[in-house]
């Protein structure tokens, strides 16, 4: 077993006590941190005791113990996978020279930026969704919400130790700054769109948690692969605790349309006015939400052709997802990638180097596995005999950045004037009149055991407990 010290005011495995000016910079940014949390963090939530996983070992048996903490308390840390002996770099550039301890010097600037920018994702999803817990839908839920908190809360602290660590009084001022940005802010607002759009409902978090935490998946993959070590170790480690975040999403909007096809039976009708009479989410406008979140993610990805994404990959900073399956010579030089441009109206591919398109190759990768899971939601409307399907959208429709940015494209890919967007808009995209009606059923249960009307109760509790259990005690 890998374990963890916890005797250290912040727990890790890193060796922290053997250096005191590391571990003083970081105790001096801990107050901050709780200072942020308790500004930020859930609301109304700092006296519950919750039933939370807390990481005890970074072995992949056994790693976390369960038990009820008050989230102000949780023990949040740094904590990498163990080493992995004679570790080579197995891409780009340096490829077969040994991984890199240290930052060559001339890589320094990108590599932070690139911690930095998956740094202030973490603390921005927590402010997103800092109200949501007062309409929790029940209270295994409220559980599953206050755990993705903390754990995001985690992963602003990994990235803050690499910058600690390695870049010197930039990297302590880059540590401040993401304590100081704050999703939608104006002023000072969070580096990426996706992480200042509301997350106002459950059905949203839901939505975000399924599509946003998976672009986190694919780029948290794709830095484990980073030729600098202890990036990649630290990201192997949060890519465990991401499991749960894509879980709490998928089962979430499966339970959402479960609940909604039990009330089109019961009912024998599909007209959204009967089923929002009815109190439950109708099939459309969980398709509209859809739409929204899928179209916002993969954004996060970058433009379509990027000089940086090639100088990442060559240089060693990030690679591909799973890119030691893959059979080319990861090197990339002479390779092509096809990718999409809107011209004369039409939407056509052109070929570009395969190392400009690395932007495009990842956003791929994620399509696929987004389709995968919105399958499995059909299986669930398959199952109730209704017959209508959810479908992921073109990967043109609404896109705000790349090639296809500001470009009129409908969900089955057709390029469309404005007067067509226009006409069609509300039918593909949630209207306020879509989110006033969800926001309208938001109403808090926490009762164990008891669950909102538009919601089916899960198969299994959290951790082997039943679905009843106490998951947050109110104090």
């Amino acid at each position: 077993m890998s374990g963890i010290n916890y005797s250290d005011k912040i727990p890790n495995n890193v060796n922290l006590s053997e250096d005191r000016t590391l571990q003083r910079a970081l105790e001096q940014w801990q107050p901050n941190y709780l200072s942020w949390w308790n500004d930020m963090g859930p609301e109304g939530s700092h006296t519950h005791d919750i039933y939370l996983r807390t990481a005890i070992s970074v072995d992949p048996q056994g790693w976390a113990h369960f038990g009820h903490v008050k989230m102000p308390d949780y023990r949040w840390g740094i904590f990498l996978n163990p080493a992995e002996a004679n570790r080579k770099i197995h891409f780009g550039d340096h490829k077969g020279e040994d991984a890199w301890q240290d930052i060559p010097g001339e890589y320094r600037a990108n590599l932070r930026r690139i911690i930095v920018t998956q740094g202030d994702t973490e603390p921005a999803s927590v402010e997103q969704q800092r109200h949501l817990g007062l309409t929790a839908p029940s209270m295994y839920d409220l559980r599953n919400l206050f755990q993705v908190n903390v754990e995001e809360g985690r992963h602003l602290w990994a990235m803050v130790y690499l910058l600690h660590k390695y870049f010197g009084r930039d990297g302590r001022e880059e540590g401040e700054a993401l304590l100081e940005r704050r999703s939608g802010q104006q002023d000072n607002p969070r580096i990426l769109q996706a992480f200042n759009e509301q997350t106002p409902d459950w059905l949203s978090f839901f939505m975000f948690t399924y599509f946003t935490d998976r672009d986190g998946k694919f780029q948290l993959c794709a830095l484990a692969e980073s030729a600098f070590d202890p990036l990649a170790r630290t990201t192997k480690f949060m890519l465990t605790e991401e499991a749960h975040h894509m879980f709490v999403g998928e089962s979430g909007v499966s339970r959402v349309i479960q609940r909604t096809c039990q009330v089109m039976n019961e009912l024998k009708t599909d007209d959204p006015a009967k089923l929002r009479a009815a109190g439950v989410i109708d099939l459309p406008t969980i398709q509209r939400y859809l739409n929204f979140h899928y179209s916002v993610t993969i954004d996060l990805f970058g433009a379509d052709e990027s000089s940086n994404a090639a100088t990442f990959y060559s240089t060693g900073l990030k690679g591909r997802y799973e890119e030691g399956k893959r059979m080319d010579d990861h090197v990339l030089k002479g390779q092509t990638y096809r990718i999409l441009q809107a011209q004369n109206g039409q939407l056509t591919e052109k070929e570009v180097p395969m190392l400009n398109a690395l932007n495009e190759v990842l956003r791929d990768d994620y399509i696929k596995d987004s389709m995968a899971g919105v399958e499995r939601w059909n299986k669930v409307i398959e199952k109730a005999g209704i017959p209508f399907r959810l479908k992921v959208p073109h990967k043109a429709f609404h896109r705000n950045i790349g090639a296809l940015a500001g470009v009129k494209v409908s969900p089955d890919g057709r390029v469309i004037s404005d007067a067509e967007w226009r006409d069609f808009r509300d039918q593909w995209l949630p209207t306020e009149g879509d989110r006033a009606f969800v926001a309208s059923l938001m109403g808090r249960v926490v009762e164990p055991g008891k669950f909102a009307n538009w919601i089916a109760p899960p198969v299994m509790g959290i951790n082997r407990q039943p679905v009843d259990f106490e998951y947050v005690r109110f104090n």
